[in-house]
């Protein structure tokens, strides 16, 4: 007789598995285009919302049901007119990876035999497909730890024996543009410097780092004493895109031995394009990067990386000796080289994502959605109502809708972004740039069409029209 065990279903796995993947294709088909409103919140929702611990049990198929009607009450960033921030696409192949992983439950803290194989096989695809030499890296749960990964190996080299003895007495700093995401400023908050320790550097008219003021900066660092632990530049900020010269960046730092990393969370895969990886010439001289596949390789979260030069550095930073996790294999494990012990088989749907869809579909994509922030561009260049912030560098395109009369611009935009957000035929959100308040889409969805776009050029003058007659 089998003995029961306290957490069995109450029906069969193999119904509830076919139920689970009845509603992944109910979402993927709800996925193939755009809706015409976003679902409120309904009873049912909010009712369960309020509900206290469960001291009984749901059947399952209930519960299944409930979580569904959750989640398609969300705002879903897979949709094809989700136009904030820098979204995912849940590409469908990767979210079956994510439900093999998930299934086998794979811990790569340490050696994993063939998962970790693939992860390391991912991070050389991965390094292949930007052009970045890496020696070495590992995935993490996205760009804020990627970051903070390189950054902690890049103060253990400046400052040696900081992660033992501390930063006290030995001042440090990092260089920025001061539009590099919140991550590094975050990184060297955690890394002992304080919010001091962040120079953020001058940039050009097109919001890039000037590499004369990084020169400057450090050099005036230096003779003051202050050891300067890392450059930080920008492969496509989150603002508005800019990608930062690389390679002059990179001539500053190699003349002055310092550490250069790049965050390319958002706009290194732009780096594999015929049309667009010029603009990345240099990030092969970089120390480290970073790169989200969950954002443009289109993967589901959480899927980032932090390649590096020599995958030493990342053990000088991280690697430990403890009794309960000897180096039997005689290398460093894979908890030696990131901040994460627990660390599920992220690099799977990677892996997978390349293998079933091959490199060439991805730069296809790339390219795709780099071709509808032209497009995008020249939709608003048509309209007198409309102005663009700046030419886009890559597919983050800022533009503000102008109500005419006396009415104030800046306020007005933001209240459009809220309009616009409670219309849901587009989502987008707003962004401050030169002191300007805007709407920031941003195109990194595969499914995204050129309609999808005109449409939420003219939602945005229709909408920004009636907010304007309003007030």
């Amino acid at each position: 007789m089998t003995e029961a065990l306290p957490l069995e279903l109450d029906a069969g796995r193999e119904d509830v598995l076919a139920r689970a993947v009845e509603l992944i294709g109910a979402a993927w088909r709800s996925f193939d285009r755009y809706r015409e409103t976003e679902p409120p919140i309904d009873e049912r929702v909010r009712a369960l919302l309020r509900a206290p611990l469960p001291e009984d049990r749901t059947p399952v198929f209930e519960a299944l049901a409930d979580a569904y009607r959750i989640l398609d009450e969300s705002i879903a960033q897979p949709r094809p007119r989700y136009f904030a921030f820098i979204g995912s696409s849940g590409l469908p192949i990767g979210v079956v990876a994510d439900a093999l992983a998930s299934c086998f439950d794979v811990n790569l803290a340490r050696y994993a035999a063939a998962a970790t194989e693939v992860e390391r096989q991912a991070v050389r695809w991965l390094a292949e497909f930007v052009g970045y030499p890496a020696g070495g890296g590992v995935f993490t749960s996205g760009g804020t730890v990627s970051n903070l990964t390189a950054l902690a190996a890049a103060r253990e080299r400046a400052l040696p024996g900081s992660r033992e003895h501390g930063v006290a007495q030995r001042p440090g700093a990092f260089y920025a543009s001061g539009e590099a995401h919140y991550s590094v400023q975050r990184a060297v908050e955690l890394l002992g410097l304080g919010t001091a320790g962040l120079r953020k550097v001058e940039m050009d008219e097109r919001h890039r780092l000037d590499p004369g003021a990084l020169a400057e900066t450090l050099d005036r660092d230096r003779a003051a004493g202050v050891t300067p632990v890392a450059v930080v530049a920008s492969a496509g900020t989150t603002l508005t895109g800019a990608v930062d010269p690389l390679d002059a960046v990179a001539d500053v730092c190699a003349a002055r031995g310092v550490w250069l990393h790049v965050d390319g969370a958002y706009g290194l895969p732009a780096a594999a394009t015929a049309s667009h990886g010029g603009l990345f010439a240099g990030v092969e001289r970089a120390d480290s990067v970073a790169i989200d596949a969950h954002k443009w390789l289109y993967l589901p979260k959480a899927c980032s990386a932090v390649l590096v030069r020599s995958a030493g550095e990342l053990a000088a930073a991280f690697a430990h000796e403890e009794a309960y996790m000897p180096h039997e294999e005689g290398e460093p494990h894979a908890a030696d080289l990131t901040l994460e012990y627990s660390r599920p088989f992220r690099a799977l749907k990677l892996w997978l994502a390349f293998r079933v869809h091959g490199a060439p579909a991805f730069r296809e994509a790339i390219e795709r959605n780099l071709a509808q922030a032209r497009l995008m561009a020249d939709e608003v260049r048509r309209h007198d109502d409309l102005e663009l912030a700046l030419e886009p560098q890559l597919s983050i395109v800022p533009f503000r809708h102008l109500p005419g009369g006396d009415l104030d611009v800046d306020q007005h935009n933001l209240a459009l972004a809220g309009s616009l957000q409670a219309d849901g035929r587009v989502y987008l959100a707003s962004a401050v740039i030169d002191g300007r308040a805007y709407l920031r889409p941003c195109v990194v969805n595969y499914r995204t069409t050129d309609a999808d776009v005109r449409a939420l050029v003219d939602i945005a003058r229709e909408v920004g029209g009636r907010l304007a007659l309003r007030r």
